[in-house]
């Protein structure tokens, strides 16, 4: 590896690749799981994750929420880790998504939801781990070894992982057909130029990441990217929430990353966005509909559901090289490891 070349950046290179793969060797995995799905036709799906691939899991809220119309709520691991409380979960689908799938709370929290009565599914970059042989079925992602301690890959591929199996859920045409260009679009995301918040972001010591719907899932993985990879405050709020109070910490230049997409929500994404900047914010928005924020040039996918995949790729490749400009090796985080044992 050279020294301007970090593993996180050949990872974030290796997405594209990596997004094909898991369409082509898992995607008799993710007919079959719809399939299941759609039998079963359960009244809500739950999710289990934390950290990125808890984003991950919110993205598959909104995909899940808007596309086949069943509502997704969060369980908590500790429900099942810490606090041994049975749920009653008869009849749901249970989705649990890790990376490793190996963290001792999200694998008890999948078997609990199975004794619950739950089907239950594993998202996972490992078939042969813990949590896929406590789960009815598994989508293993297809990522390859992710060796930067940032999720990036894993990411993208968990998030493309649920947003396929809603697609042939739902028998979507048009989001299947985008799914399946997705891997070209995702190439070019990661040249996308957002060197100008590469710049402002580098100076930062807090920063606001905004979105709302399936956008708002990729901004929560910035701010969390952000804190990780660059030891930078970042803060993630809907864009419907940031006026209700976190506002009152905007003064002049401070950062603001607002997540937006050719959707329903980017009319209000993009209000927002000029309004911050209108009381002196640093606004960057993904979106050509700004008049007072500054335009990130955005790849569009030729749907609203995989656009946000291909944003989350150029913020990727953006915040890399915040954190080498910050001294900050993005491999070896301080304090963090690859396989978070949490209880």
């Amino acid at each position: 590896m050279s020294e301007t070349e970090s593993l996180m950046r050949r990872e974030i290179a290796e997405i594209p690749a990596a997004a094909a793969r898991l369409l082509d060797a898992s995607g008799a995995d993710i007919r079959a799981a719809a399939a299941a799905a759609r039998s079963l036709d359960p009244a809500y799906i739950a999710t289990v994750a934390r950290g990125s691939s808890d984003q991950a899991c919110t993205f598959l809220k909104y995909a899940a929420e808007l596309t086949l119309g069943l509502p997704v709520a969060s369980l908590g691991p500790s429900v099942a880790s810490i606090y041994r409380a049975p749920l009653r979960l008869a009849g749901a689908l249970a989705i649990t998504v890790s990376q490793s799938g190996r963290s001792p709370d999200i694998v008890e929290m999948a078997r609990a939801a199975r004794a619950g009565g739950a089907m239950t599914l594993a998202v996972t970059n490992d078939a042969g781990s813990p949590l896929a042989l406590a789960c009815d079925r598994t989508l293993d992602i297809q990522a390859g070894p992710e060796l930067s301690v940032a999720a990036t890959k894993t990411f993208v591929t968990s998030a493309l992982a649920g947003l396929a199996l809603v697609a042939e859920w739902k028998d979507d045409r048009d989001l299947r057909a985008a799914i399946a260009a997705l891997p070209g679009h995702l190439e070019r995301a990661t040249r996308a130029d957002w060197g100008a918040l590469a710049e402002l972001s580098g100076r930062a010591r807090s920063l606001y990441t905004l979105g709302r719907g399936p956008s708002f899932a990729m901004s929560g993985e910035a701010a969390l990217k952000f804190k990780e990879t660059c030891q930078i405050h970042g803060e993630n709020y809907s864009s419907a929430e940031v006026l209700h109070g976190p506002v009152s910490i905007v003064g002049p230049d401070f950062p603001v990353l607002a997540f937006a997409v050719p959707d329903a929500a980017e009319s209000a994404v993009v209000e927002v966005a000029d309004a911050l900047a209108a009381k002196g914010a640093a606004v960057f928005v993904t979106s050509a509909r700004a008049s007072a924020a500054t335009e990130l040039p955005a790849v569009r996918t030729g749907h609203p559901l995989t656009d946000p995949l291909a944003l989350v790729v150029s913020f990727y490749a953006m915040v890399e090289r915040v954190a080498r400009a910050r001294g900050i090796d993005p491999d070896r985080p301080r304090h963090l490891s690859k396989v978070t044992a949490t209880v």
